[in-house]
């Protein structure tokens, strides 16, 4: 029997791919690389399904995309995170 692999997982592997890119960058400020840090690791827990965690992840991200002291770029990039976050169904 061959088992089907998730595509949630694929596309909550990417979101967090591209947040932990935003928090290595050395032009992102140190607070929200400390916000995007902690949320990379809320993410890689498995103590909710990932539709849950995407959930949470995408409210938390809203937040952290208001912060005015954020560079426009990292903004843009935050939300491609939200856009592949958004595609996780149960």
């Amino acid at each position: 029997m061959v088992e089907k692999k998730d595509p949630n997982i694929d596309t909550l592997n990417t979101a967090i791919n591209t947040l932990a890119e935003i928090a290595s960058n050395p032009s992102t400020p140190r607070n929200i690389k400390k916000d995007l840090t902690d949320l990379v690791a809320e993410l890689k827990k498995q103590d909710f399904p990932v539709s849950v965690r995407a959930a949470n992840a995408i409210s938390i991200l809203d937040d952290i995309s208001q912060d005015p002291n954020m560079p426009s770029y990292v903004r843009v990039t935050l939300w491609q995170a939200v856009s592949a976050l958004e595609r996780i169904r149960e």
